[in-house]
């Protein structure tokens, strides 16, 4: 019995060791859609920002804290009406959320972020939409955000769920 545990935290340890030597940290990034997944990635559309652009945030450190150094394609979106689509990230429990994050990919783990802060958008909706694995489109006022107190470099507020 002794054996298989010394072998089992041996394993476990390197494990653990492998995915800390990842080339890409999780969480870092614009997120990857696995081939796995049972949800299928987001349809390419026209009428959307789409997430190459937000994802192509560069950054800078500056007392002790990341932040986003933006190029001029996002700045020209702040304070505007967008639409995005992306992958709801509930922040409360519930069928239907008003404030929850978007995506550019779906969940894989309850517990893990699917990318960096430039992958997520979070979003305020007026009125409640209905929680759902599937891709969905917002449409509301978008703001870029320079030191957002959550390290977020994108919110929408006064959204609305549009098709």
């Amino acid at each position: 019995m002794k054996i298989a545990i010394a072998i089992l935290s041996t394993v476990l340890a390197a494990s653990a060791a492998a995915q800390l030597s990842a080339p890409v940290p999780q969480g870092t990034g614009p997120g990857v859609h696995s081939p796995n997944s049972p949800i299928a990635p987001l349809p390419q559309r026209g009428d959307v920002v789409p997430w190459s652009l937000l994802t192509s945030v560069q950054t800078k450190i500056e007392r002790n804290k990341m932040l986003p150094v933006f190029g001029k394609e996002q700045l020209a979106l702040n304070q505007r009406k967008q639409r995005v689509q992306g992958f709801m990230m509930p922040l409360e429990p519930g069928e239907r959320q008003t404030h929850f994050l978007l995506t550019s990919v779906p969940m894989t783990c309850g517990f893990c972020t699917p990318g960096g802060p430039e992958s997520m958008i979070e979003v305020r909706t007026k009125t409640p939409v209905k929680y759902t694995l599937d891709p969905i489109t917002v449409e509301g006022n978008f703001a870029v955000l320079n030191d957002d107190p959550y390290g977020l470099y994108y919110r929408v507020t006064d959204a609305v769920a549009v098709k």
